[in-house]
Protein backbone atom coordinates (compact mmCIF):
# COMPACT_ATOMS: atom_id res chain seq x y z
CA UNK A 1 0.00 0.00 0.00
CA UNK A 2 2.68 2.51 -1.32
CA UNK A 3 4.49 4.27 1.60
CA UNK A 4 1.65 3.25 4.40
CA UNK A 5 3.95 1.82 7.89
CA UNK A 6 0.89 1.30 9.86
CA UNK A 7 -2.09 2.47 11.73
CA UNK A 8 -2.62 4.03 15.34
CA UNK A 9 -5.75 4.54 17.10
CA UNK A 10 -6.03 7.94 17.97
CA UNK A 11 -7.79 7.00 21.16
CA UNK A 12 -5.32 4.40 22.83
CA UNK A 13 -2.40 4.67 21.01
CA UNK A 14 -2.46 0.74 19.70
CA UNK A 15 -0.58 0.28 16.31
CA UNK A 16 -1.60 -2.30 13.54
CA UNK A 17 0.43 -3.20 10.37
CA UNK A 18 -1.06 -1.49 7.11
CA UNK A 19 -3.20 -4.63 6.10
CA UNK A 20 -4.06 -5.59 8.97
CA UNK A 21 -7.88 -4.06 9.76
CA UNK A 22 -9.85 -1.85 7.52
CA UNK A 23 -11.90 0.30 10.17
CA UNK A 24 -11.41 1.12 13.87
CA UNK A 25 -9.56 -0.19 16.84
CA UNK A 26 -10.03 -3.56 17.67
CA UNK A 27 -10.06 -3.05 21.63
CA UNK A 28 -11.62 0.59 21.16
CA UNK A 29 -14.49 -0.09 18.83
CA UNK A 30 -16.05 2.50 17.09
CA UNK A 31 -14.52 5.21 19.08
CA UNK A 32 -10.90 3.55 17.86
CA UNK A 33 -10.41 6.10 14.89
CA UNK A 34 -7.37 5.17 13.19
CA UNK A 35 -4.45 7.27 11.78
CA UNK A 36 -2.90 6.08 8.52
CA UNK A 37 1.35 6.77 9.36
CA UNK A 38 3.57 6.91 6.12
CA UNK A 39 7.31 6.32 6.15
CA UNK A 40 8.31 9.18 5.19
CA UNK A 41 11.62 8.99 5.30
CA UNK A 42 11.46 6.19 2.44
CA UNK A 43 9.01 8.75 0.64
CA UNK A 44 11.94 11.86 0.67
CA UNK A 45 14.64 9.20 -0.27
CA UNK A 46 12.33 8.76 -3.71
CA UNK A 47 12.98 11.72 -4.25
CA UNK A 48 9.39 13.31 -3.34
CA UNK A 49 9.66 16.88 -2.15
CA UNK A 50 8.61 20.94 -3.73
CA UNK A 51 11.17 20.52 -6.30
CA UNK A 52 9.74 17.15 -7.81
CA UNK A 53 6.53 19.05 -7.21
CA UNK A 54 7.69 22.20 -9.43
CA UNK A 55 8.91 19.61 -12.29
CA UNK A 56 5.64 17.58 -12.01
CA UNK A 57 3.34 18.89 -14.89
CA UNK A 58 0.34 16.36 -14.06
CA UNK A 59 -2.14 18.51 -12.29
CA UNK A 60 -4.05 15.72 -11.01
CA UNK A 61 -4.08 14.53 -7.26
CA UNK A 62 -1.76 11.97 -8.58
CA UNK A 63 1.28 14.58 -8.33
CA UNK A 64 0.48 13.78 -5.00
CA UNK A 65 0.54 9.36 -5.31
CA UNK A 66 3.60 8.92 -2.53
CA UNK A 67 1.73 10.39 0.02
CA UNK A 68 -1.51 8.35 -0.83
CA UNK A 69 -2.56 4.95 0.24
CA UNK A 70 -3.56 3.55 -3.30
CA UNK A 71 -2.04 0.11 -5.01
CA UNK A 72 -3.77 0.25 -8.03
CA UNK A 73 -4.32 3.34 -9.89
CA UNK A 74 -6.92 1.14 -12.38
CA UNK A 75 -9.02 0.85 -9.45
CA UNK A 76 -9.46 4.83 -9.33
CA UNK A 77 -12.51 6.52 -10.55
CA UNK A 78 -11.81 8.21 -13.51
CA UNK A 79 -13.65 11.61 -12.43
CA UNK A 80 -10.69 14.33 -12.87
CA UNK A 81 -9.28 15.14 -9.17
CA UNK A 82 -7.71 18.00 -10.17
CA UNK A 83 -6.55 21.07 -8.13
CA UNK A 84 -9.51 23.38 -7.26
CA UNK A 85 -9.01 27.08 -7.95
CA UNK A 86 -7.49 29.65 -5.22
CA UNK A 87 -8.39 33.52 -5.69
CA UNK A 88 -7.22 36.47 -3.93
CA UNK A 89 -9.66 38.79 -3.39
CA UNK A 90 -8.55 42.49 -1.76
CA UNK A 91 -12.50 43.57 -1.73
CA UNK A 92 -13.64 41.08 0.71
CA UNK A 93 -10.59 41.31 2.63
CA UNK A 94 -11.33 45.22 2.98
CA UNK A 95 -14.96 44.23 4.14
CA UNK A 96 -14.22 42.02 6.61
CA UNK A 97 -11.50 44.27 8.14
CA UNK A 98 -8.06 41.91 6.88
CA UNK A 99 -5.02 42.18 5.36
CA UNK A 100 -5.62 39.30 2.40
CA UNK A 101 -8.35 37.16 2.05
CA UNK A 102 -7.66 34.04 -0.38
CA UNK A 103 -10.67 31.77 -1.28
CA UNK A 104 -10.82 28.06 -2.27
CA UNK A 105 -13.61 26.92 -4.27
CA UNK A 106 -14.24 23.32 -3.81
CA UNK A 107 -17.56 23.47 -5.14
CA UNK A 108 -15.99 23.05 -8.34
CA UNK A 109 -14.86 19.40 -7.76
CA UNK A 110 -16.77 16.76 -10.19
CA UNK A 111 -20.09 16.46 -8.40
CA UNK A 112 -19.81 20.13 -6.68
CA UNK A 113 -17.94 19.47 -3.14
CA UNK A 114 -15.41 18.98 -0.89
CA UNK A 115 -16.13 15.43 0.10
CA UNK A 116 -15.28 14.23 -3.69
CA UNK A 117 -11.84 14.30 -2.39
CA UNK A 118 -12.84 11.60 0.17
CA UNK A 119 -15.25 9.69 -1.72
CA UNK A 120 -12.49 9.51 -4.90
CA UNK A 121 -10.63 7.05 -2.88
CA UNK A 122 -12.94 5.43 -0.49
CA UNK A 123 -13.92 3.83 -3.76
CA UNK A 124 -10.55 3.20 -4.93
CA UNK A 125 -9.74 1.19 -2.00
CA UNK A 126 -13.08 -0.56 -1.65
CA UNK A 127 -12.25 -1.39 -5.37
CA UNK A 128 -9.16 -2.37 -4.63
CA UNK A 129 -10.15 -4.63 -1.86
CA UNK A 130 -12.66 -6.72 -4.37
CA UNK A 131 -16.03 -4.52 -3.28
CA UNK A 132 -18.64 -3.26 -5.68
CA UNK A 133 -21.52 -2.38 -3.54
CA UNK A 134 -20.60 0.97 -0.97
CA UNK A 135 -22.47 2.25 1.59
CA UNK A 136 -22.68 5.75 3.64
CA UNK A 137 -24.95 7.89 5.59
CA UNK A 138 -24.75 11.63 4.70
CA UNK A 139 -26.47 14.72 5.31
CA UNK A 140 -26.19 15.07 1.23
CA UNK A 141 -22.29 15.74 0.08
CA UNK A 142 -21.04 12.36 0.89
CA UNK A 143 -23.53 11.02 -0.27
CA UNK A 144 -23.77 12.50 -3.60
CA UNK A 145 -19.83 12.44 -4.39
CA UNK A 146 -20.11 8.78 -3.22
CA UNK A 147 -22.92 7.86 -6.00
CA UNK A 148 -21.27 9.78 -8.66
CA UNK A 149 -17.92 8.24 -7.75
CA UNK A 150 -19.51 4.91 -8.09
CA UNK A 151 -21.47 5.87 -11.23
CA UNK A 152 -18.05 6.33 -12.97
CA UNK A 153 -16.90 2.76 -12.34
CA UNK A 154 -20.25 1.02 -12.44
CA UNK A 155 -20.35 0.55 -8.77
CA UNK A 156 -23.22 0.44 -6.61
CA UNK A 157 -24.15 3.39 -3.69
CA UNK A 158 -26.44 2.44 -0.56
CA UNK A 159 -27.33 5.63 0.33
CA UNK A 160 -29.16 6.69 3.68
CA UNK A 161 -30.04 9.96 4.09
CA UNK A 162 -32.32 12.02 6.26
CA UNK A 163 -35.64 12.62 4.64
CA UNK A 164 -34.74 16.37 4.89
CA UNK A 165 -31.93 16.54 2.43
CA UNK A 166 -32.04 19.30 -0.04
CA UNK A 167 -33.56 18.82 -2.96
CA UNK A 168 -30.98 19.63 -5.69
CA UNK A 169 -28.28 17.05 -3.26
CA UNK A 170 -31.48 14.08 -3.59
CA UNK A 171 -31.65 14.84 -7.27
CA UNK A 172 -27.55 14.46 -7.81
CA UNK A 173 -28.16 10.66 -5.70
CA UNK A 174 -31.40 9.42 -8.25
CA UNK A 175 -29.24 11.17 -11.73
CA UNK A 176 -26.32 8.78 -10.65
CA UNK A 177 -28.32 5.86 -9.71
CA UNK A 178 -27.65 5.37 -6.81
CA UNK A 179 -30.18 2.99 -3.92
CA UNK A 180 -31.58 5.97 -2.26
CA UNK A 181 -32.93 5.37 1.31
CA UNK A 182 -34.28 8.80 2.94
CA UNK A 183 -34.46 7.59 6.40
CA UNK A 184 -37.08 9.78 9.16
CA UNK A 185 -34.43 10.46 11.58
CA UNK A 186 -31.70 13.13 12.04
CA UNK A 187 -27.96 12.15 10.58
CA UNK A 188 -26.63 11.09 13.58
CA UNK A 189 -29.58 7.96 13.71
CA UNK A 190 -28.85 7.78 9.95
CA UNK A 191 -25.33 6.76 10.16
CA UNK A 192 -25.81 3.90 13.07
CA UNK A 193 -28.33 2.42 10.47
CA UNK A 194 -25.85 2.20 7.76
CA UNK A 195 -23.40 1.22 10.35
CA UNK A 196 -25.71 -2.16 10.53
CA UNK A 197 -26.29 -2.08 7.31
CA UNK A 198 -22.78 -2.22 5.81
CA UNK A 199 -22.15 -4.81 8.19
CA UNK A 200 -25.49 -7.06 7.59
CA UNK A 201 -25.47 -6.80 3.82
CA UNK A 202 -20.99 -6.77 3.41
CA UNK A 203 -21.18 -3.41 1.78
CA UNK A 204 -17.80 -1.08 1.67
CA UNK A 205 -18.52 1.31 4.78
CA UNK A 206 -17.37 4.65 3.06
CA UNK A 207 -18.36 6.15 6.61
CA UNK A 208 -15.26 8.74 6.93
CA UNK A 209 -15.71 9.19 10.67
CA UNK A 210 -14.76 5.31 10.73
CA UNK A 211 -13.11 4.73 7.80
CA UNK A 212 -9.14 6.23 7.98
CA UNK A 213 -8.52 6.38 4.08
CA UNK A 214 -11.12 8.64 3.51
CA UNK A 215 -9.47 11.28 5.78
CA UNK A 216 -6.59 10.65 3.41
CA UNK A 217 -8.43 11.45 0.75
CA UNK A 218 -9.23 14.95 2.47
CA UNK A 219 -5.93 15.43 3.18
CA UNK A 220 -5.47 16.24 -0.94
CA UNK A 221 -7.29 19.77 -0.26
CA UNK A 222 -3.91 20.72 2.12
CA UNK A 223 -1.39 19.01 0.31
CA UNK A 224 -3.22 21.57 -2.68
CA UNK A 225 -3.35 24.52 -0.54
CA UNK A 226 -0.14 24.45 0.48
CA UNK A 227 1.77 23.85 -2.59
CA UNK A 228 -0.37 26.52 -4.04
CA UNK A 229 0.30 29.52 -1.33
CA UNK A 230 3.40 27.99 -0.73
CA UNK A 231 6.39 30.43 1.11
CA UNK A 232 2.38 33.04 0.84
CA UNK A 233 1.13 30.92 3.53
CA UNK A 234 -1.82 32.47 5.27
CA UNK A 235 -1.78 33.23 8.96
CA UNK A 236 -5.12 30.86 9.16
CA UNK A 237 -7.01 28.21 7.35
CA UNK A 238 -11.37 28.77 8.01
CA UNK A 239 -13.36 25.89 7.11
CA UNK A 240 -16.82 24.94 8.52
CA UNK A 241 -16.70 21.60 10.64
CA UNK A 242 -19.61 18.89 11.23
CA UNK A 243 -17.88 15.43 12.25
CA UNK A 244 -14.86 16.97 12.16
CA UNK A 245 -13.23 14.50 9.00
CA UNK A 246 -12.48 17.73 6.91
CA UNK A 247 -10.44 20.15 9.29
CA UNK A 248 -8.61 16.86 10.44
CA UNK A 249 -7.33 15.95 6.87
CA UNK A 250 -6.67 19.73 5.72
CA UNK A 251 -4.68 19.69 8.71
CA UNK A 252 -2.42 15.72 7.93
CA UNK A 253 -2.06 17.75 4.20
CA UNK A 254 -0.98 21.13 5.44
CA UNK A 255 1.88 19.38 7.92
CA UNK A 256 2.92 16.73 5.19
CA UNK A 257 3.66 19.77 2.66
CA UNK A 258 5.90 21.44 5.36
CA UNK A 259 7.72 18.27 6.08
CA UNK A 260 8.53 17.93 2.44
CA UNK A 261 9.74 21.70 2.33
CA UNK A 262 6.67 23.06 0.25
CA UNK A 263 5.90 25.39 2.25
CA UNK A 264 8.18 26.71 5.38
CA UNK A 265 5.08 27.07 8.79
CA UNK A 266 1.44 26.27 8.71
CA UNK A 267 -1.37 28.49 9.62
CA UNK A 268 -3.67 27.93 12.52
CA UNK A 269 -6.92 26.73 11.69
CA UNK A 270 -10.17 28.25 12.39
CA UNK A 271 -13.00 25.16 12.82
CA UNK A 272 -16.66 27.35 11.92
CA UNK A 273 -19.63 25.41 13.53
CA UNK A 274 -23.39 26.41 13.21
CA UNK A 275 -24.26 28.09 16.59
CA UNK A 276 -27.44 24.95 16.49
CA UNK A 277 -24.72 22.14 16.17
CA UNK A 278 -21.76 23.00 18.00
CA UNK A 279 -20.39 20.36 20.35
CA UNK A 280 -17.10 20.35 18.90
CA UNK A 281 -16.87 23.91 19.58
CA UNK A 282 -18.36 23.44 23.02
CA UNK A 283 -15.59 21.01 24.07
CA UNK A 284 -12.90 23.54 22.78
CA UNK A 285 -13.87 26.03 24.98
CA UNK A 286 -14.28 23.23 27.86
CA UNK A 287 -10.60 22.05 27.31
CA UNK A 288 -11.40 18.57 26.51
CA UNK A 289 -12.28 15.99 23.93
CA UNK A 290 -15.34 14.86 25.82
CA UNK A 291 -18.32 15.61 23.34
CA UNK A 292 -21.96 16.58 24.89
CA UNK A 293 -24.13 14.96 22.20
CA UNK A 294 -26.70 17.62 20.95
CA UNK A 295 -29.65 17.61 18.61
CA UNK A 296 -28.47 20.00 15.94
CA UNK A 297 -30.81 22.64 14.26
CA UNK A 298 -28.97 24.54 11.31
CA UNK A 299 -30.08 25.45 7.88
CA UNK A 300 -26.26 24.54 7.30
CA UNK A 301 -27.47 20.91 6.29
CA UNK A 302 -23.61 19.39 5.78
CA UNK A 303 -22.68 20.22 9.30
CA UNK A 304 -25.73 20.09 11.13
CA UNK A 305 -24.32 17.24 13.46
CA UNK A 306 -24.88 16.54 16.65
CA UNK A 307 -22.54 13.78 17.46
CA UNK A 308 -19.13 14.03 15.39
CA UNK A 309 -17.58 10.69 15.10
CA UNK A 310 -14.16 12.44 14.23
CA UNK A 311 -14.30 14.67 17.32
CA UNK A 312 -10.40 13.70 18.45
CA UNK A 313 -9.28 14.29 15.31
CA UNK A 314 -10.77 17.70 14.69
CA UNK A 315 -9.60 18.98 18.10
CA UNK A 316 -6.29 18.08 18.17
CA UNK A 317 -5.99 19.59 14.50
CA UNK A 318 -6.72 22.79 16.35
CA UNK A 319 -5.24 22.52 19.24
CA UNK A 320 -1.57 21.75 17.31
CA UNK A 321 -2.34 24.83 14.95
CA UNK A 322 -3.09 26.98 18.02
CA UNK A 323 -6.10 27.46 16.52
CA UNK A 324 -9.80 28.37 17.51
CA UNK A 325 -13.23 27.15 17.42
CA UNK A 326 -15.99 29.42 16.94
CA UNK A 327 -20.21 28.95 16.40
CA UNK A 328 -21.89 31.30 14.01
CA UNK A 329 -25.69 31.74 13.67
CA UNK A 330 -28.04 30.94 10.82
CA UNK A 331 -28.36 34.33 9.84
CA UNK A 332 -24.32 35.52 10.04
CA UNK A 333 -24.33 32.33 7.51
CA UNK A 334 -26.92 33.72 5.15
CA UNK A 335 -25.10 37.15 5.07
CA UNK A 336 -21.82 35.35 4.09
CA UNK A 337 -23.03 33.30 1.42
CA UNK A 338 -24.41 36.94 -0.05
CA UNK A 339 -21.37 38.59 1.05
CA UNK A 340 -19.18 36.21 -1.22
CA UNK A 341 -21.60 35.80 -4.15
CA UNK A 342 -20.97 40.13 -4.59
CA UNK A 343 -17.41 39.87 -3.57
CA UNK A 344 -16.12 37.26 -5.65
CA UNK A 345 -18.74 35.46 -7.97
CA UNK A 346 -18.16 32.23 -5.94
CA UNK A 347 -22.03 31.11 -4.97
CA UNK A 348 -21.43 28.75 -1.64
CA UNK A 349 -24.21 26.32 0.06
CA UNK A 350 -24.70 27.48 3.52
CA UNK A 351 -22.23 25.16 5.26
CA UNK A 352 -19.36 26.45 2.96
CA UNK A 353 -20.28 30.05 3.77
CA UNK A 354 -20.18 29.52 7.50
CA UNK A 355 -16.14 29.30 7.07
CA UNK A 356 -16.53 32.93 5.69
CA UNK A 357 -18.92 33.92 8.73
CA UNK A 358 -16.54 32.29 11.25
CA UNK A 359 -13.61 34.62 9.96
CA UNK A 360 -16.06 38.01 9.82
CA UNK A 361 -17.04 36.62 13.92
CA UNK A 362 -13.36 35.60 14.65
CA UNK A 363 -12.55 39.49 13.56
CA UNK A 364 -15.55 41.02 15.16
CA UNK A 365 -13.96 39.10 18.42
CA UNK A 366 -10.69 40.25 17.45
CA UNK A 367 -9.59 36.34 17.71
CA UNK A 368 -8.39 37.27 13.88
CA UNK A 369 -5.97 40.60 13.76
CA UNK A 370 -6.28 43.50 11.09
CA UNK A 371 -3.00 42.50 9.25
CA UNK A 372 -3.96 38.83 9.06
CA UNK A 373 -4.06 36.87 6.48
CA UNK A 374 -6.82 34.04 6.22
CA UNK A 375 -7.73 31.22 3.46
CA UNK A 376 -11.23 30.16 3.39
CA UNK A 377 -12.03 26.90 2.35
CA UNK A 378 -15.46 26.88 0.46
CA UNK A 379 -16.54 23.11 0.50
CA UNK A 380 -19.54 22.75 -1.36
CA UNK A 381 -21.48 24.72 -4.50
CA UNK A 382 -24.31 27.15 -4.15
CA UNK A 383 -26.69 25.48 -6.71
CA UNK A 384 -26.52 22.14 -3.83
CA UNK A 385 -29.21 24.20 -2.13
CA UNK A 386 -30.85 26.91 -2.97
CA UNK A 387 -34.03 26.71 -0.60
CA UNK A 388 -31.97 29.07 2.02
CA UNK A 389 -30.95 31.46 -0.18
CA UNK A 390 -34.17 31.77 -1.84
CA UNK A 391 -35.96 32.39 1.01
CA UNK A 392 -33.82 35.04 2.44
CA UNK A 393 -33.57 37.19 -0.79
CA UNK A 394 -37.04 36.36 -2.39
CA UNK A 395 -37.95 36.87 -5.30
CA UNK A 396 -37.72 39.99 -7.68
CA UNK A 397 -41.24 41.45 -8.59
CA UNK A 398 -41.70 41.02 -12.70
CA UNK A 399 -42.35 43.87 -14.94
CA UNK A 400 -44.59 44.45 -18.59
CA UNK A 401 -42.32 43.37 -21.16
CA UNK A 402 -42.19 47.02 -22.31
CA UNK A 403 -39.38 49.88 -22.32
CA UNK A 404 -41.26 52.15 -20.05
CA UNK A 405 -41.62 49.54 -17.12
CA UNK A 406 -37.99 48.89 -17.68
CA UNK A 407 -37.05 52.41 -17.43
CA UNK A 408 -38.71 52.62 -14.26
CA UNK A 409 -37.62 49.57 -12.75
CA UNK A 410 -34.35 50.38 -13.48
CA UNK A 411 -35.21 54.21 -11.80
CA UNK A 412 -36.66 52.56 -8.45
Amino acid sequence: MGSVASLRCVRCGRVYGPDELEYTCIDCGIDGILDLEYDYERIAADGFGAEQLRANSDRSVWRYEPLLPVRDRGAAPPLELGPTPMYRRDDLARELGLEEVYVKDEGRLPTGSFKDRASWLGVTRARERGFSELACASTGNAASSLAGMCASVGAVAHILVPATVPEAKLAQLQVFGADVILVDAPYDEAYYLCMEAAEEFGWYNRNCAVNPYLVEGKKTGGLELAEQLGAAMPDWVAVAVGDGCTIAGLWKGLEEMRRFGVCDRLPRLLGVQAEGASPLYDAFQAGTEEIIPRTPRTLADSIAVGRPRNAAKALRAVRESAGYFIQVSDGEILEAQQLLGRTTGVFAEPTAAAALAGVRRAREEDVLGASDRVAVVITGNGLKDVGAVTASLGRPAAIPCDLDALRTAVAA
